[in-house]
């Protein structure tokens, strides 16, 4: 898999001696000189590290990473910062950034960080998955099980399930049976990991 990096710094000479190092390390690199051009260039999809200068002109580091919140990134970034720069990089990591960097920073710092981020990139891909084969799996369940699995999620007894639905407890026994076969879940606590995953909790808190 290609790693692709976005490093945003107007200093010229940091550009150039990074991307080199980089691409030395085997990292495909795309530089910026300022916030704009990158937000201009770059895609939502986009699966890339992002290393992000907190001091720049026309547009901060901070401006440009709570413009990528607003647009909903998930990539991960790492920010540079300048000598007597930390309370802001403190900031940057308090808004999301995984790490900072003072500048001049170590070669094996920068590559950890930066593994670090693909690391991250490559959880974030099985978490959606995960998600997509949970919510799949969901929809093999017929109404009244789905309901049934509702109330498993509310934390209920097949007794108080039974009350709440108009049924009997053997029935909901049924349901739970079937329900539980057709997540393929060997446990309740396999069958409420599904159910979580697929972020069906939250839906009842909504």
């Amino acid at each position: 898999m290609t790693k692709t990096i976005f490093l945003v710094d107007d200093d010229d000479a940091i550009r150039h001696s990074a991307s080199f190092m980089l691409r030395h390390a085997g990292y495909t690199v795309k530089t910026f000189p300022d916030g704009m051009s990158f937000l201009d260039a770059y895609a939502p999809n986009d699966s890339a590290c992002i290393l992000l200068d907190v001091r720049m002109p026309g547009m901060d580091g901070l401006a440009v990473q709570q413009a990528l919140s607003d647009r909903g990134n998930k990539m991960p970034i790492i920010v540079l910062t300048g000598h007597g720069d930390v309370s802001v990089a403190v900031q940057a990591m308090k808004n999301g950034a995984i790490e900072f960097l003072e500048k001049p920073y170590e070669k094996k710092a920068l590559l950890e960080a930066i593994e670090n981020g693909f690391s991250r990139i490559a959880d974030q891909a099985a978490e959606t998955d995960q998600r997509s084969e949970a919510v799949a799996k969901l929809t093999r369940l017929t109404g009244r099980e789905t309901e049934v699995l509702d109330c498993l999620v509310d934390g209920m007894t097949n007794k108080a399930i039974a009350e709440t639905l108009s049924i009997s407890p053997r029935t909901v026994e049924i349901h739970r049976a079937n329900l539980m076969e057709k997540l393929e879940a060997d446990s309740l606590s396999a069958a409420l990991r599904i159910a979580f995953m697929a972020d069906r909790g939250r839906n009842l808190a909504r």
